[in-house]
């Protein structure tokens, strides 16, 4: 069996706009027919270039070559130009490419993914959603991000999608994301921070994890000030205290709080992640698998963090194809914590599958069927073009939008 064709699509993300503005898909077809799909997750070009770029990749090192040589592949992709280091852009378009041939590997030998990767060790999967807006906020509710300001407003969100069957929830009111990192929190960042883990505390009460996130923008004395106005809450992580590229302080604020730290949804490749775990500075590790090198390179950084004792929550702000992937990695590997679900994958996250994804009081079923467990529904997909010259926003206007 030989992939002989390859073809991406760039969906737009209708408002309001929950997992990005646009989701960015791989299709391979190999010579006997079989269809697979993947979803790369990246920012760092405009989509129709990052589309550009798949197919280049896909011309290059998958074309006429055989989808179960996964080996191969990632190591002549990352290896290509001379450099075999992780690349946030390339480890994100072999992530799309590397899922794709998991479900074209699964299709044709008639089993899920997570049975060619040790098979399925958790029956059903806990899930968790950010904090969105909601219709019965108000008609500005979507443009204004009050959810994100309000903590009044954040705790009834919360208790909503508890009484959903959520047994987790996210939010982030520290401020939203910025270029220029490495800032100690303002009082109000503070008092808004402390406010927002209170008030939804008290809302959930113990039905409930809370799981704080600070987009990576703080020094390292001002995340470990910004954790102990929150540790009374007990929230179950403290994610990103602050940017990726120093391990040594991110292991400074884990050394100082008494809330273990998620990261890794910025990161690529197992060696990235084996510093993190070399220098103790996380208890959770959160692989995006549109980014980090895809499936197997997953299961390799769960195995390295098993030895570490560390668990995985897979990071989800993307498509559906991503969250299928995430299911597969996440039905198959023994130190799975948690899910991140896009509410209960319902909209365009299931218009776009041709089997919705099984969500039912806060778990996930993982899915029997071979490859991935559905596929990309295409005539969607392509009814939801993404133009250039839609509406941009940027990083700092818009935490969420990466």
């Amino acid at each position: 069996m030989k992939v002989r064709d390859c073809e991406t699509f760039v969906v737009a993300n209708p408002p309001p706009h929950f997992g990005g503005r646009y989701f960015i898909f791989v299709k391979l077809v190999t010579d006997d027919g079989i269809v697979g799909f993947g979803e790369v997750y990246t920012a760092t070009f405009g989509p129709h270039v990052v589309a550009r770029m798949i197919e280049d990749v896909a011309a290059r090192h998958v074309i006429d070559r055989d989808p179960f040589q996964i080996e191969s592949l990632v190591r002549n992709v990352m290896g290509s130009g001379y450099t075999a280091r992780p690349d946030v852009s390339l480890g994100s378009v072999l992530s799309g490419i590397e899922t794709a041939c998991w479900d074209l590997i699964g299709k044709a030998v008639g089993k899920p993914i997570h049975a060619l990767l040790g098979g399925r060790v958790h029956e059903r999967l806990r899930t968790y959603t950010y904090l969105y807006p909601s219709v019965s906020d108000g008609p500005d509710a979507f443009q204004d991000g009050r959810v994100y300001r309000d903590a009044t407003l954040a705790a009834e969100r919360a208790a909503e999608e508890v009484a959903r069957g959520f047994t987790a929830v996210k939010f982030d009111p520290a401020g939203p994301y910025t270029v220029y990192d490495g800032r100690m929190p303002s009082l109000e960042a503070l008092d808004r921070s402390e406010a927002f883990v209170r008030e939804i505390r008290s809302a959930v009460g113990d039905r409930a994890d809370l799981l704080f996130g600070t987009h990576g923008q703080f020094t390292a004395a001002g995340a470990i000030r910004l954790a102990r106005r929150l540790e009374a809450y007990d929230p179950l992580w403290f994610e990103e205290p602050m940017p990726p590229d120093n391990v040594e302080e991110m292991a400074r604020v884990a050394r100082q709080t008494r809330i273990p730290i998620a990261t890794g949804e910025r990161l690529t490749g197992k060696a990235e992640f084996a510093r993190v775990l070399e220098a103790q500075a996380a208890a959770i590790l959160q692989p995006a698998l549109g980014r980090c090198g895809g499936i197997l390179e997953a299961k390799k950084i769960a195995a390295i963090a098993e030895t570490h004792h560390v668990q995985m929550a897979p990071h989800l702000y993307c498509g559906p194809i991503e969250a299928l992937a995430n299911i597969q990695f996440a039905t198959c590997t023994p130190n799975f914590l948690i899910l991140e679900a896009i509410q209960d994958f319902g909209g365009i996250h299931a218009e776009l599958l041709t089997r919705p994804i099984r969500w039912e009081d806060g778990y996930v079923l993982p899915p029997t069927e071979p490859g991935l467990g559905s596929d990309l529904d295409e005539a969607v997909a392509r009814a939801h073009p993404y133009e250039d010259n839609a509406l941009h926003l940027t990083m700092q206007e818009s935490p969420e939008l990466r």
